[in-house]
Formats: C-alpha cells, sequence, structure tokens
C-alpha cells in the first residue's frame, strides 16, 4: 500500500522536457492524507459544489475515503456539507460539499499607479466585498502606499462575518517581483526600487498570516486562466496594460516566470528605435507606444489625465472625432506590431487583452488583426484568438486573493497555524 510508512514508492519527477522517474524514501501515510486533502479543496476551490459521488469520479479516491476527508475538511471549517434533492433516481442522493466562502478567505491587494485597489476574496473564488480608490501621482511613495492599504484593508475587514478567517495576504504591483523574497526589484512607473513591499505590508497589518507579492499582469494571468476567459486553455499570452504594459505567459497550463519571477516584462520589448524615452531608462519600449499616456497625448490631451480623460477620448472615438481615432489607429497599429512578434515567439492559442488595451480593443480590432495578419508567420498566428479580459479592471485584484490560497489549497490543515481570526 503507498501510503504505509516505510514503505518506498516510485515518483515521477517532471524536468524540463523530459520526465525522469526516481525511487524515493517511503511516503507516510499523514502525507498522503494531506495531499488528499488538498485535493479535495482545490476541486471544490476552483469548480464549486460537488457531491461524493463526483469527487470519487474526479479524484480517483474510493467513497470512504472521500467521506472521511471531507468529513475532516467540515470539522476543520473549510466546507460544509449538505443533503442533495432527490432526482427521482433510486437510492439515497449523495452529500454536497461546498466551500464555506464566507468564513475562509484572502485579502487581494491591487498597487496601480493611477489607484488602489482590496477585496475579500471567499474560498471558491468568490469576490466578497471590493473597494478602489484613485490616488494622485504625489502619493505613490512607498510609506504613503503602505498606510493607505493598511487603511483599506481595516475597512474591508469591517466588513466580515465575525466567525471569518483570513488565510492571507495576496499583493499585485505594476512593477518586476522578487517571488523568492516578496521583494519589489523594479517599478518604474511607482518610482520603487528594492524594496522589501511584502515585509513592511506584513509588519504594518500586524497579522499573522502571510504576505506574497507578484506583478499585476503574472496575477492579472493567474485570475483568467482560473475565473476568467482563458479558463481550460493552457497556452495564453495575457497582455496587461494602463500607464504601463505587462504580460503573463502560460505555457501548457503552467506559468512561465523566470529565474527569479521577472519574465512576461513584454511592456519593454525594443519595438521602436526611433521612439520615445521610457521611464526603465531604455528608448523604444513597446510600452511608450502603446500605454496611456502616450494615448491621451495623440489625441490631444495630457498624458497625465488617467482615466477620466481616456473615457473622454473613447466617447469622442464613438462620435467620430478625427483626434481621437487616429490617436487609437496609431496604439493600434504599435499593439499588432508588438502581439505578431510575441505569438511569433509563443505561439499562444489565445491572446487576452486586460486594462486599457482591454478598454480599448473594440476600437481598434481590425487594424490589430491586419498587423498580425501581415506580421506574424502562418503557421504560429493560424487558430490564435485574440480577446478581452473578462475580469477586466479586476483581474489583478482576483489574482492576488488565488495567489494568497495557495498556502491553504496546498496543505489545509497546515494553514490552520498561520490564520488570523476575526473573533
Amino acid at each position: 500500500m503507498v501510503g504505509d510508512p516505510g514503505i518506498a514508492v516510485t515518483s515521477v519527477v517532471r524536468a524540463p522536457g523530459s520526465f525522469t522517474a526516481r525511487t524515493v524514501a517511503g511516503v507516510r501515510s499523514e502525507t498522503v492524507r494531506s495531499a488528499n486533502l488538498s485535493t479535495i479543496l482545490r476541486e471544490l476551490h476552483f469548480r464549486g459544489p460537488a457531491s461524493r459521488s463526483e469527487l470519487v469520479a474526479r479524484t480517483g479516491l474510493t467513497r470512504s475515503a472521500i467521506g472521511a476527508l471531507v468529513g475532516e475538511l467540515v470539522k476543520a471549517g473549510f466546507v460544509d456539507e449538505q443533503r442533495a434533492s432527490s432526482d427521482g433516481s433510486p437510492g439515497r442522493p449523495s452529500p454536497v460539499a461546498a466551500p464555506l466562502a464566507e468564513r475562509n478567505v484572502t485579502v487581494g491587494v491591487d498597487v496601480a499607479v493611477d489607484s488602489l485597489g482590496v477585496a475579500a476574496i471567499g474560498l471558491g473564488g468568490n469576490v466578497l466585498h471590493s473597494i478602489r480608490v484613485d490616488r494622485p501621482r504625489a502619493r505613490i511613495d512607498v510609506d504613503a502606499t503602505i498606510d493607505d492599504i493598511v487603511a483599506m484593508v481595516r475597512d474591508v475587514e469591517r466588513l466580515l462575518a465575525p466567525e471569518c478567517r483570513i488565510f492571507g495576504v495576496g499583493v499585485s504591483v505594476v512593477g518586476l517581483v522578487n517571488r523568492t523574497d516578496n521583494t519589489v526589484a523594479i517599478a518604474p512607473n511607482l518610482g520603487w526600487r528594492d524594496v522589501a513591499f511584502g515585509t513592511r505590508l506584513h509588519h504594518a497589518l500586524g497579522w499573522r498570516t502571510e504576505v506574497v507579492v507578484s506583478n499585476d499582469a503574472d496575477l492579472a494571468a493567474l485570475a483568467e486562466l482560473r475565473r476568467g476567459v482563458a479558463a481550460g486553455v493552457r497556452d495564453v499570452l495575457y497582455v496587461w496594460g494602463e500607464v504601463g504594459v505587462g504580460g503573463g505567459l502560460i505555457s501548457r497550463g503552467e506559468p512561465i516566470t523566470g529565474a527569479a519571477g521577472f519574465a512576461g516584462e513584454i511592456g519593454h520589448l525594443p519595438v521602436n528605435p526611433d521612439g520615445r524615452p521610457c521611464r526603465c531608462g531604455a528608448v523604444g519600449c513597446w510600452e511608450t507606444e502603446i500605454g496611456e499616456g502616450t494615448l491621451l497625448e495623440r489625441g490631444g490631451r495630457s498624458p497625465e489625465g488617467g482615466r477620466d480623460a481616456v473615457d473622454a477620448l473613447l466617447a469622442d472615438a464613438e462620435a467620430g472625432v478625427d483626434a481621437a481615432v487616429e490617436a487609437l489607429r496609431a496604439q493600434a497599429r504599435w499593439l499588432g506590431i508588438g502581439l505578431a512578434g510575441l505569438i511569433n515567439v509563443m505561439n499562444p492559442s489565445m491572446v487576452v487583452l486586460g486594462g486599457l488595451l482591454g478598454r480599448v480593443f473594440p476600437f481598434e480590432r481590425d487594424d490589430v488583426a491586419a498587423e498580425i495578419e501581415a506580421r506574424a508567420i502562418e503557421s504560429s498566428r493560424r487558430g490564435v484568438r485574440v480577446v478581452t479580459s473578462g475580469l477586466r479592471g479586476d483581474a489583478p485584484l482576483v489574482g492576488a486573493g488565488e495567489l494568497a490560497f495557495e498556502a491553504v489549497l496546498a496543505d489545509p490543515m497546515g494553514a490552520l497555524t498561520n490564520v488570523t481570526s476575526r473573533r
């Protein structure tokens, strides 16, 4: 029996481009039990309520094992189980297990250039409470950002049920993040460099729960893969654009993060050697051609105008105002050029545009398609769908909450030792 102590088992260890079998030390029954609890909770978190019969079919575990494991999750307060209504077929209906969203949450935080967002994400993926505030760019320094986040988290916390448990805080940041230590290595549009943001926010909140930090586009891609238009798609290029531009890369269902988590900085691809200076210090980066500031400037508006100015530009484009139409056409050209190159490199089956790029894409669809048609290799572009985000501006926030749930899903019982309770 695999779960018995002292019995050697052969595991398959996946290495890049290969599978290697190796013999490892015996797997203890407690390890198997923990892994099976993780499997069941992941099923309920990602796919919603399920009967014991459905869990047997999905996991391959026996009905008696499912009953015992679900019972543990019920006792630990992660799951509620209720008897299903009869569908008229013979026999007793199988009980249905559902995640207790109101009792088990993570907090998602989105640090954008022009705004801050905070949300409570319930087990099962539902956004329970969410607030977002615009902020002036004079208030984007690290200390002010942390003070504002703490105040917003307290506001959201007051909306939670008294029995609610907070299992972690996930933070989305518009910059390069070292996932090994939750440090923001550089965020050009915020003016941050080498900021131990995870540690500093953890101390400011004063909670036991962990704070984990990642890049905004990576987390937006994670959210779309789990909760949005890319659910079930294995090869995805996610492009998130606001003031800056970033990318989330998914290959065969797994994120491509790079050695230190810095992969996906597609906004700093050099596309125009005669272009504009970028905040990163280079010239002609992709985001200098398709970012918010350049779009507004081309449309005759202040590049610092923010979302209200974008709304006004889009309204003018809808009305056929030449300056707005031409600004969008210029952006569409550079968006298509960059996407063509990335399609050649990645060969995705879906490209998802989020943030500003998702908002403007309906105005630019034909021009973008023409550039991709002219510049991408036929074999790579064949079958690619370019779509807008299903989660819209909340994608990084939802992804941040999902990131914070990872520790819970990996070891539900172990996560209870670091939980912050509101009682």
